[in-house]
């Protein structure tokens, strides 16, 4: 076997791994951000107490409900 031959394919073989690797790790993040989100109600009522707010439960669905809105907006550009 040709020693250039040899070479290039070693490379393309590092190339395509890495690009192969790259994209199952986004799907696999996207998918367990999906099924445990980062912020749930609990944290965003005691980061309103910390910020010196009263957290109404309204205020606190509102914006549970911004925040998946932007979620899925910014999937469905991707």
């Amino acid at each position: 076997m040709n020693l250039g031959l040899a070479i290039f394919l070693i490379i393309l073989a590092l190339v395509g791994g890495a690009v192969g690797g790259f994209f199952i790790a986004r799907r696999y993040m996207m998918d367990y951000f999906k099924k445990n989100p980062p912020v749930d109600e609990n944290m965003l009522r005691m980061l309103m107490m910390q910020m010196g707010q009263k957290p109404s439960e309204k205020k606190i669905k509102q914006m549970m409900s911004s925040m998946k809105t932007q979620t899925t907006k910014t999937n469905k550009k991707k």
